[in-house]
């Protein structure tokens, strides 16, 4: 069966009262302890988001985000007692999707679960894009990258659509709270943790973004690049040579017909040849 939501957390009646009020709403929700049983579960059934907890017995949740990576994009949704914006930060930085600090109401666990999971699938009327470089499949929720395809994350694939949809406007931040992370409480560090990603797997050359521009004081700008990426190769015109034509060949001088004298830059040489 496949699941809405496993929570990790060693506080054992938090995650069961977290579970209970998610199966309240009908979600099929789980919980486990700590990162090796958590593994092992996930080895044998699958679910659509994952609650994790920061300060996990043995290896901490930030261990066990890094794992998950390695081998799936599922959400990740961090629940954690340390509120410091350095720990929100490097929960992101390292995977996950968003992060929830403790204590919270059941309320707002319930809002950001079922937000998180409408993430999972783009919404109607979103616009593809394809300029040779980057594609943007909307409707498939895939994105490539010079021909590959590349694999974002659901928060840094809801952001990029958007910016997409918006191609060519200033997109505040205050916007990008409403409509992308739907809580126009989400901080500044989120949004600038997940522009930064969706850079580094979609520019050409992520210091100097082409794609996503930071419009300082405004919000950010998402606009095609003028010209093609310039790793993109770029296919040579019809026929043997794209040089010049090359110079007809002339007969070596005879003695009736001496050679030129010599210029500044040294003797003329007859040519043989094509051009090569």
């Amino acid at each position: 069966m496949r699941h809405d939501v496993l929570i990790i957390d060693d506080e054992t009646e938090l995650a069961e009262a977290c579970a209970d009020y998610l199966r309240a709403y009908g979600l099929v929700a789980d919980t486990r302890g700590d990162a090796e049983s958590a593994l092992e579960w996930l080895r044998r059934h699958d679910t659509r988001l994952v609650l994790l907890d920061v300060n996990l017995p043995g290896a901490s949740g930030f261990d066990l985000c890094r794992r998950l990576r390695v081998t799936t994009e599922v959400p990740i949704l961090f629940i954690s007692a340390r509120g410091g914006e350095d720990d929100e930060i490097l929960a992101l930085s390292i995977g996950g999707d968003d992060y929830l600090t403790k204590p919270f109401s059941l309320a707002l666990l319930l809002a950001k679960v079922q937000r998180m999971l409408a993430r999972t699938r783009p919404s109607a009327g979103e616009e593809d894009f394809n300029d040779g470089w980057l594609r943007v499949d909307a409707q498939a929720g895939r994105t490539y990258v010079d021909g590959a395809e590349v694999h974002l994350k659901a928060m840094e694939d809801k952001l990029l659509r958007y910016l997409v949809a918006r191609q060519g406007e200033v997109v505040t931040k205050a916007e990008l709270f409403d409509h992308v992370w739907g809580e126009p409480l989400t901080s500044d560090g989120t949004l600038a943790v997940h522009v930064r990603r969706v850079r580094a797997r979609i520019e050409p050359d992520p210091d100097q973004p082409v794609y996503i521009r930071t419009v300082w004081g405004r919000g950010y700008l998402f606009e095609p690049p003028p010209t093609p990426a310039p790793s993109i190769p770029t296919p040579s015109p019809a026929g043997p040579t794209a040089g010049p034509p090359a110079a007809a060949p002339t007969s070596p001088p005879t003695s009736s017909s001496p050679a030129s004298a010599p210029g500044p830059s040294g003797p003329s040489r007859p040519t043989a040849g094509p051009r090569r």
